[in-house]
């Protein structure tokens, strides 16, 4: 909203006559209801906006245990799905306890939040609870994209533990030094003290949310090794492919309704005119945003099908939706702040990055069963590179504030501030998770809590550590149900 009504009775005094003092004073106070119920409605607006968002960032749970499900063999189906819920469930009580405190409390030193643990003093001037249930629902996107790089193999007490860890510690610590007001990289700090005279800009979590989970899963799948079966002595590699396209595609469409909220809701407001008594404002922005966010996601679809065409001679609707999520995760650092065109840019390059990814994957036996560390990680990376070259100097200024002579994207005509900034942030996400969450899956595999006996692995999780199969559905190279199955016994 502009800005707020005021009303002055000396000078209403002055206006009306003499002897109008009294009704000044009524004027005055009936004005000064309106606005107060004008603020208020504003609020309502914004927070009924933050938490719609929030609802649909955290539908995208539903979508990622569609797409992990299909993407992992019928035998372990339980195993992730379940998998799927924890992160959720445990994500909430540590992003409660300690994860929300280390992202937007007040800082020390730039580096990491030290108040509000377990919501103490909330809410605050600048954050309500619908803004903690909307950083939430990121939190646990991060850990949803580490599991699906160790499906098929690993513990339940290893993914525990390290979902915890990811969202009560590693990745607030992240969100604290690009999108706290206070952390030290990012955008939102006064212009002198901002890195480059910029900060790092990642509206809704190229780096922070898609490359720290990227990252995590590329430690945890490299320390775990590939799936039993996965590569031959001489490093031929054997596809072991989900068992149901349907619910591949069924968690992609999930998770491209999800980023609706995942992307424009981040701006966190709607009702923020950039220009006084204009249709011109944050709606537009939002507006834009969601434009940006499909683009992107399209082109990269695109772009993956016809290139996995000339390199595999198949349509393959699993690469097709990986594709299209690569194209997202790429975006999501600048969608807003990039024009519609820039966007189609984004989603072709990140369909090759994903390409290339899953080729050196290959020829180095790494096996990540959901490709979530080259889609993620590669691909958030990308987008954050993006941004320091196509960010556009107006977008800037209205989604983080008007700045004078504020860097801007490098093929834009802004300089290379951006960009180094940008590349600051790849380091060192990389490197924070790395030293992190590299240290967390080696102690556990050193512990024996990181993988299952290869007995279990053949058999399926599913009905070695959950009691059963999922559903009635085997597995071409899987035999373990002849052991359930009933005998005929002749009367």
């Amino acid at each position: 909203m502009s800005g707020p009504l005021t009303c002055s009775v000396s000078d209403l005094s002055a206006m009306l006559g003499p002897n109008t003092t009294a009704a000044a004073e009524y004027i005055c106070g009936q004005l000064g209801t309106v606005n107060n119920k004008f603020t208020d409605a504003a609020y309502a607006v914004d927070n009924t906006y933050l938490l719609f968002s929030a609802y649909l960032v955290f539908s995208m749970q539903i979508g990622f245990a569609m797409l992990c499900a299909g993407s992992v063999r019928a035998k372990n189906t339980m195993n992730i799905m379940l998998t799927n819920v924890l992160d959720a469930a445990a994500g909430g009580l540590f992003y409660y306890l300690f994860g929300y405190a280390f992202a937007f409390g007040g800082s020390s030193e730039g580096f990491i939040g030290r108040h509000n643990f377990a919501l103490r003093d909330f809410p605050t001037l600048t954050s309500d609870y619908s803004f903690f249930l909307y950083q939430w629902s990121f939190a646990i996107a991060a850990a949803g994209i580490t599991s699906g790089s160790i499906a098929e193999r690993t513990q339940f007490v290893a993914y525990l533990i390290y979902s915890s860890f990811l969202t009560g510690f590693v990745y607030p610590v992240v969100s604290h030094w690009f999108w706290s007001p206070f952390g030290w990289a990012s955008p939102f700090r006064s212009a002198q003290d901002r890195l480059f005279n910029t900060g790092a800009i990642d509206f809704a979590g190229s780096g922070v949310v898609h490359m720290v989970g990227g990252i995590a899963g590329l430690w945890g799948a490299l320390i775990e090794g590939p799936r039993r079966g996965r590569f031959e002595k001489s490093g031929r590699a054997i596809a072991l492919r989900g068992h149901s396209a349907s619910l591949v595609v069924l968690g992609t469409f999930l998770l491209w309704f999800g980023w609706y909220g995942f992307n424009p809701g981040s701006f966190t407001k709607i009702l923020v005119p950039y220009e006084t008594g204009s249709s011109y404002g944050q709606w537009s922005g939002i507006g834009r945003t969601a434009i940006t966010t499909t683009l992107a996601g399209s082109t990269a679809a695109l772009t993956t099908l016809f290139g996995k065409r000339l390199l595999s001679g198949h349509w393959n609707v699993t690469d097709v939706c990986n594709g299209l999520l690569g194209g997202f995760a790429a975006i999501t650092g600048g969608c807003s702040v990039v024009e519609p065109w820039a966007a189609i840019v984004c989603g072709f390059v990140a369909a090759l990055v994903l390409i290339g990814c899953n080729k050196l994957a290959e020829i180095a036996q790494y096996d990540d069963p959901l490709e979530a560390a080259q889609l993620h990680g590669g691909c958030g990376a990308w987008g954050l590179i993006f941004v320091g070259l196509f960010a556009k100097e107006k977008y800037l200024n209205e989604v983080y504030g008007a700045t004078p002579g504020r860097p801007y994207g490098l093929l834009m005509g802004g300089g290379g501030k951006l960009l180094g900034a940008q590349l600051v942030q790849i380091l060192v996400v990389a490197g924070w998770v790395s030293a992190t969450m590299g240290t967390l899956f080696f102690l556990l595999k050193r512990l024996g809590l990181l993988r299952i006996s290869e007995k279990d692995e053949m058999a399926g999780m599913d009905m070695t550590r959950h009691g059963g199969f999922a559903y009635m559905y085997y597995d071409n190279d899987d035999e373990s149900h002849r052991a359930i199955q009933l005998q005929r016994v002749d009367p």
